[in-house]
C-alpha cells in the first residue's frame, strides 16, 4: 500500500460522510497517473501554491489602491486569511482539508490589478464581459505554466468558478471557503479601514456589534463558532439566521463605509483610466502579447478575451511600469 492510499484509508475513517474523499474525486480534465504519496487534492493544493499567479497576488490590490503603510492586506494576504479561516471550519466539521485550501488558496488567482476597479473595467470594455471568479478559473485551467494549466480536479475548479455569493459550489468544501472569503474581507477590510482612519470601532453600528461582537476578534470568533455550530453533523453549510441577518448588514456597512466611500477610493478613478488605457493599446498592439496567449486564438479565443488574460495577469506594479513605458515621457541625457 502507498503513502497515498494509507491517508486515503484514513480518510475515510476521519472524515464526516458528507465529505469530499480524495479517493471518490471525479478526476481532471485530463487524465493523470496517481502520486505515490499525495491524495489528489493535496496535489492540488501544492500545484496552486507554486503557480505564477498565486505569486503575482503579493503585488495586487486588496482594497486599498498603494496604500501608506506596510500592514495593508494585499491579494495574497486576504487568500491566506481566507484559507485559514476556511480550514479551521473543516476541521472542525471533519471535512476534507486539503481540498478546502486548494479552493481557497485559488479561489482568487484571476483576479485584476487594483482589486475590483480593474475588474469593473475590463467587464466594461470587453464585450464578452470579465468576472474575476471565471478568470481564476481560466487561470487554472488554460493559462498558468504557460497555456499548459494546472489539470486541478474538478471538485477544486468547482470551488474557485462558484464561491461568489450568487453561486453555490457542489461540495461543503467549495462551499466553506465561499462564506469564508466574505468573512476574511469584512474582517480585515474593516481592520484596513481603522487604520487608514475611515471608520472607528465605534463607527460600526449596534445592531451589528450586539450580534457579532464589539471589537474584529470578536466578530471574526463569532463568524466561525456560528457555522461550525449550525452546521456541525448536517450536509450542509450554513449560518444561524440570526448571524446571517447581521451578516448582511455588516456587508451593507462595509460597501456604504469603505468600499464606495471616496476617501479611501479616491485613487480608483486613476487605476480605471489606466487599465482602459492598456487595454485599448494592447487591443491595437496584439503581436507583443506573450506567444502562449496568442494562441488562444487559435483555439477559438477573441482578441478581446485575450487582451483581458493578459492585463488581468498583471500586479499593480507592472500595470503602473508598463503605463509609465507607454505614456509618461521620460527624461532625455545626453
Amino acid at each position: 500500500m502507498t503513502i497515498r492510499e494509507e491517508i486515503e484509508a484514513r480518510e475515510q475513517e476521519i472524515l464526516a460522510p458528507w465529505a469530499s474523499h480524495s479517493v471518490d474525486s471525479k478526476g481532471r480534465l485530463r487524465e493523470e497517473e496517481r502520486d505515490d504519496i499525495r491524495p489528489v487534492y493535496q496535489r492540488d493544493r501544492d500545484r496552486i501554491l507554486h503557480s505564477k499567479s498565486f505569486r503575482r497576488l503579493k503585488d495586487k490590490t486588496q482594497v486599498f489602491i498603494v496604500p501608506d503603510g506596510d500592514h495593508y492586506r494585499t491579494r495574497m494576504t486576504h487568500t491566506l486569511e481566507v484559507s485559514q479561516i476556511a480550514r479551521t471550519i473543516a476541521r472542525a466539521l471533519r471535512l476534507n482539508e486539503d481540498l478546502t485550501e486548494a479552493v481557497a488558496l485559488g479561489h482568487d488567482l484571476g483576479h485584476t490589478p487594483f482589486g475590483h476597479a480593474g475588474e469593473r473595467v475590463l467587464n466594461r470594455v470587453c464585450p464578452e464581459g470579465f468576472r474575476h471568479n471565471e478568470q481564476s478559473l481560466r487561470t487554472v485551467d488554460v493559462l498558468e505554466k504557460d497555456g499548459r494549466g494546472l489539470n486541478l480536479t474538478r471538485e477544486v475548479r468547482d470551488g474557485i468558478l462558484n464561491h461568489q455569493m450568487s453561486l453555490m459550489p457542489s461540495t461543503l468544501e467549495g462551499q466553506i471557503v465561499r462564506l469564508s472569503d466574505k468573512i476574511a474581507y469584512l474582517h480585515h477590510d474593516c481592520d484596513d479601514a481603522i487604520r487608514g482612519g475611515i471608520l472607528t470601532e465605534e463607527s460600526v453600528p449596534a445592531q451589528i456589534t450586539d450580534v457579532l461582537g464589539h471589537t474584529l476578534n470578536e466578530r471574526l470568533d463569532h463568524f466561525i463558532h456560528d457555522i461550525i455550530t449550525t452546521s456541525e453533523g448536517k450536509p450542509e453549510i450554513r449560518m444561524s439566521e440570526e448571524t446571517e441577518t447581521a451578516f448582511r448588514r455588516y456587508r451593507q456597512f462595509m460597501f456604504e463605509a469603505v468600499y464606495t466611500n471616496p476617501e479611501a477610493k479616491g485613487e480608483e478613478h486613476k487605476a480605471e483610466l489606466l487599465v482602459e488605457r492598456l487595454y485599448d493599446h494592447y487591443l491595437e498592439h496584439l503581436d507583443v502579447l506573450p506567444r502562449y496567449m496568442l494562441s488562444r486564438l487559435d483555439e477559438g479565443d477573441s482578441r478581446e478575451r485575450v487582451v483581458c488574460d493578459y492585463i488581468s495577469a498583471m500586479t499593480d506594479r507592472f500595470a503602473i511600469e508598463r503605463y509609465e513605458e507607454l505614456y509618461i515621457p521620460k527624461t532625455w541625457n545626453r
